[in-house]
């Protein structure tokens, strides 16, 4: 069953605007940021998403506990980044339009916080804001049908990828699976989603915008709870998407290293083989000497194999 919203005009204008951004971001190879661009963005995503449910860490101690120091902080808050950095690290493995690795990735962000993490909650719940109930979630025994429908929504439905993102946060937080950590959880399988299609999600941190419109953020939940169907969510949604998009183009002088170049040449090359020239195409600010020392280390490091001698030469991921 498809979930209600409505194509809007500025749905429309946003998705038009967010896929120019995405063309951008793959001619300025910001597809896959370079390595330290992404531990920067994972550590703002990590922080933004766990300080809106009330974590008092700082981004300097979540980079300390990245690094295996010693953070002195409320254990519970050092659970729930090691928790968050756990299911991050982990986001490859697990499948966008499937309940078990739904569950699995509930299981990992929320293990040592509850007893039920990882499962359905088994009792109803209601939304509390202030002093009043702001939502009653569906009961539990309609639970596994309904995030089963959702899913089915998001891998079957012919809408975008990106509006069908927006639709699954939304509809997931008005289902409100688990007893906690569903706020988290909406987060985190927006950037699945898309990241399944646009691999710049996955270091793209929205969490750090939406936390600076956190009153925005459940406004908008509300009025879609109000309205019965998801439309100013998912307008919502886009306009932090663009902006997002606008700050990594907004970035100066990003310099890619050998590593940052071979990886992000292997979401082009698959499992095709390529030659040096053909490398040498996608990244048209090196020379033909660096492209040979990339070709090197990666066939030195196990990365690629190599086939082939002088002008016959071709190369293929492992």
């Amino acid at each position: 069953m498809r979930p209600p919203y409505k194509i809007t005009g500025k749905i429309l204008k946003l998705v038009a605007s967010i896929s120019e951004k995405i063309g951008e971001v793959n001619s300025a190879h910001l597809n896959r940021p370079p390595t330290e661009l992404r531990k920067k963005n994972r550590i703002k995503t990590i922080h933004s998403s766990l300080e809106i449910e009330g974590n008092t860490l700082t981004i300097e101690q979540i980079t300390a506990i990245i690094e295996n120091k010693r953070v002195i902080g409320p254990k519970k808050d050092i659970l729930e980044v090691k928790n968050a950095i756990a299911v991050y690290d982990y986001l490859d493995k697990l499948n966008p339009f499937n309940f078990d690795s739904f569950c699995k990735a509930h299981g990992i962000l929320m293990h040592g916080l509850i007893e039920s993490a990882g499962r359905l909650r088994s009792k109803s719940v209601g939304i509390v804001k202030g002093s009043r109930v702001a939502h009653i979630a569906p009961p539990s025994e309609m639970l596994k049908p309904l995030m089963n429908d959702l899913l089915d929504y998001l891998k079957n439905d012919e809408d975008l990828v990106l509006i069908k993102s927006c639709v699954f946060h939304y509809e997931m937080e008005f289902i409100h699976p688990f007893i906690d950590g569903n706020g988290r959880m909406g987060r985190l399988w927006q950037t699945l989603i898309l990241k399944d299609s646009y691999p710049v999600f996955e270091f793209l941190p929205i969490e750090a915008l939406i936390k600076e419109r956190q009153e925005q953020y459940y406004e908008t939940l509300g009025k879609s709870d109000n309205a019965g169907e998801s439309t100013v969510f998912i307008e919502y949604m886009l306009e932090i998407i663009l902006e997002s998009l606008e700050e990594l183009l907004n970035i100066q002088n990003v310099s890619l290293t050998n590593i940052d170049r071979i990886n992000i040449f292997k979401s082009i090359a698959k499992n095709d083989y390529f030659s040096r020239k053909e490398y040498l195409k996608k990244f048209r600010e090196i020379s033909s000497a660096t492209a040979s020392r990339d070709l090197n280390f990666a066939v030195g490091n196990g990365i690629i194999e190599k086939m082939g001698d002088k002008n016959t030469t071709r190369y293929k991921y492992n």
